[in-house]
């Protein structure tokens, strides 16, 4: 994915397609997938193999695989490899779609795939305060999905995940008294989606026992980090004026071709931030109104994880850039204040 991010042309057209319903199915078929990825990966840390001993009772017939051999053969590096490659699959599959599904409101049966979706990730708070919050706050100090220039990617993630929470939490309370019912209540959003990830967890304790709930805890966690590790990236250093509304200079933009198809176009910030009830296929990838990441979405995710000062080097220059080729005035004043 980063080499042919690297190798291949910009997507930079808006596709046209005949039946969209099949772009919608290439999101929902996500639900089942992560459902049965998590179980036979968290099947690998059960105490017992009651789970490979089944799968290989009814895929047997038709896969020539001994899933207890496959089991018994893992040692520490394979399985720390999977609970890697499974946090990032959770984002991919996961995380990336429920982000689509959830800014389709009028839909309940989108809300419903998309809240189940995020529930892989213990982030029930995303289909809330992103929504309602980080739309209408982005770049602003207050939001917590936007980093600061210079600001250290540990501390944000550790601030973001517990602020956006607590922001979520604000925004059902105030959404729940404008309607008069409590907030400590079933109607509370978040209570439904912590729920949520308490039922997940609860199936993969009767699958796999504690060590496979341990499993599944760790890879909805790093799921999570891996996400405001993508929130430090689409926003890193902008600002805006208060009381003006977004635009495309507003979010760093990618038309990097593999990221955009893997990541249903969630790599057209600008134009997802500009409009945000657009479909991902209707997205604009605005090559010469939008500022630019140097790399693809994955490069740019190991890139500020694993060398965060050489992130801040690249993207300094960018932003230099973004200075003196988008910014406003009054933003250039903000910049100066910072």
């Amino acid at each position: 994915m980063i080499v042919g991010d690297y190798l291949l042309p910009r997507d930079t057209k808006i596709q046209e397609f005949s039946y969209p319903t099949f772009l919608n199915l290439s999101i929902y078929i996500n639900l089942p997938i992560l459902f049965v990825l998590v179980l036979f990966v968290t099947g690998v840390f059960s105490e017992d193999l009651s789970l490979w001993l089944k799968a290989g009772d009814v895929f047997g017939s038709f896969l020539p695989t001994d899933f207890v051999r496959v089991n018994s053969s893992l040692n520490l590096l394979d399985k720390i490899s999977l609970v890697i490659q499974t946090s990032l699959l959770i984002g991919a599959l996961g995380t990336v779609p429920g982000h689509e599904l959830t800014h389709r409101v009028a839909s309940k049966f989108d809300m419903f795939i998309g809240n189940w979706l995020l529930a892989f990730s213990c982030d029930c708070t995303f289909a809330i305060e992103h929504v309602y919050g980080h739309h209408k706050n982005a770049c602003f100090p207050e939001d917590p999905a936007s980093a600061a220039r210079e600001e250290n990617i540990y501390p944000f993630i550790s601030k973001a995940i517990f602020n956006e929470h607590r922001d979520g939490w604000r925004i059902e309370k105030n959404r729940l008294e404008k309607v008069g019912k409590r907030s400590l209540s079933v109607h509370n959003r978040m209570i439904i989606g912590y729920l949520r990830s308490l039922i997940m967890a609860a199936l993969v304790f009767v699958v796999s026992g504690w060590g496979g709930v341990l499993c599944f805890m760790i890879c909805a966690l790093n799921a999570k980090i891996f996400l405001e590790a993508i929130n430090y990236i689409e926003h890193y250093g902008l600002v805006r004026e208060k009381g003006k509304r977004m635009h495309m200079r507003h979010s760093w933009n990618s038309n990097h071709f593999l990221s955009s198809i893997y990541l249903c176009n969630v790599t057209r910030h600008s134009d997802h931030h500009r409009l945000a009830r657009l479909k991902f296929w209707e997205l604009n990838p605005c090559p010469e109104d939008a500022p630019m990441t140097p790399y693809g979405y994955l490069s740019m995710l190991y890139l500020s994880l694993i060398f965060p000062f050489l992130y801040r080097k690249v993207m300094s220059k960018r932003l230099l850039d973004w200075d003196l080729n988008y910014a406003n005035t009054e933003e250039r004043k903000l910049v100066n204040l910072e």
